[in-house]
């Protein structure tokens, strides 16, 4: 018995009805959406998107980390993405907690020490949301006037609200 048997259960009847349309794996939309891991979270259902209309880079709080930005870089040059948002949201976990309180957290549950982790905590979302948009405008990678746009979702309404304009 294997901890993954449901998801492989259901990846096999979904591979039993899959029809490969061809689709290419560029960003048909041309849209790039960096968002929480927040299960919450429906990026394609959220934007009124379809499968391969565009790249979908989730981490906890999105933040733009060096990761972010690298794969921004190649799915900008590669992928056929011309603009990008930045999607956080209300309630989030990383907004409600400081760095040692989840370092404590942790250490608490299971003894282990996250200490040389930097996990990104939010004091002011908002403030971290238009510093993510300027970090990735002014990446010397990426092109100059790329539109990057930073909103707010909420997970009550289902509504964006954009608070960093592109």
């Amino acid at each position: 018995m294997s901890h993954f048997d449901d998801v492989l259960a259901a990846n096999a009847a979904y591979a039993e009805r899959f029809a490969d349309v061809g689709r290419p794996g560029r960003a048909a939309r041309g849209l790039a959406v960096v968002t929480c891991m927040d299960s919450r979270i429906s990026p394609l259902d959220m934007l009124g998107l379809d499968d391969g209309d565009a790249k979908i880079l989730r981490n906890a709080g999105a933040r733009v980390t060096d990761d972010v930005l690298r794969t921004l870089v190649l799915a900008v040059h590669l992928l056929d993405v011309d603009r990008v948002m930045v999607v956080a949201h209300t309630d989030c976990r990383m907004a409600s907690v400081t760095d040692a309180e989840v370092h404590r957290a942790i250490a608490d549950s299971v003894n282990i020490d996250t200490r040389s982790l930097d996990f990104q905590t939010i004091a002011d979302q908002r403030g971290a949301l238009a510093s993510d948009v300027q970090r990735i405008r002014s990446w010397p990678y990426l092109p100059a006037g790329l539109p990057v746009t930073g909103c707010v979702y909420d997970v009550r309404t289902g509504r964006l609200e954009v608070a960093v304009q592109d």
